[in-house]
């Protein structure tokens, strides 16, 4: 075993890692107040100004259903943060490299796993329950049209030709490339 690592950001690592931990739980004890306590769909639609019909109520029982995902997510976040503190521990003992924090970082692979299948879910509800009259927050669109943007698409022409054609993208600024597998230049000013 080593000696003790002393860096000022583990003690720091580790107060936030416990700080979280309980900011985790009670943000779970919140949702479940929430969903327990204010169950009145009145206080609902109030608070998000709709007026009784078909498509609020849906929009209640979506707000419902992704509640009871939080509520799934805490002891999920619960793991993560553990097994993160456990690993923090090891390296303030200056034993980092051991077997058991190979297993906490699968196990936090997992839960991180779990926890983005959750979201998927979340982002089906949200997209099931908006509406033209109620559509979905705009930062959701934003965000949908700028990965639109980012994801390049490279149609296989002329300009384009191998085995690896989906690999090579061209250069946004202008300037030519040479294809890696031919003495192919390709220019991506052209049309």
């Amino acid at each position: 075993m080593s000696r003790p690592v002393s860096s000022s950001a583990l003690p720091i690592a580790h107060v936030v890692l416990r700080i979280l931990i309980v900011l985790n739980w009670l943000v779970g004890a919140a949702i479940l107040a929430l969903l327990v306590v204010m169950p009145n769909e009145q206080w609902i639609m109030a608070a998000f100004k709709l007026s009784p019909s078909p498509d609020a109520e849906r929009l209640v029982m979506g707000l419902r259903a992704i509640a009871v995902l939080g509520l799934a997510a805490i002891p999920l976040n619960y793991v993560v943060l553990k097994r993160l503190l456990a690993i923090v521990e090891t390296v303030r003992a200056g034993d980092p490299f051991v077997a058991a924090n190979a297993y906490r970082l699968q196990t936090i692979a997992w839960a991180l796993l779990a926890l983005q299948l959750l979201s998927v879910v979340i982002g089906a509800i949200g997209k099931a329950v908006s509406t033209p009259a109620h559509p979905r927050p705009s930062g959701c669109r934003l965000f949908d049209q700028r990965l639109a943007r980012r994801t390049p698409h490279v149609p296989a022409g002329p300009r384009v030709r191998g085995r690896r054609a989906h690999a090579r993208r061209p250069r946004r600024d202008g300037l030519t490339w040479r294809s890696p597998s031919s003495s192919t230049t390709c220019s991506t000013t052209g049309g």
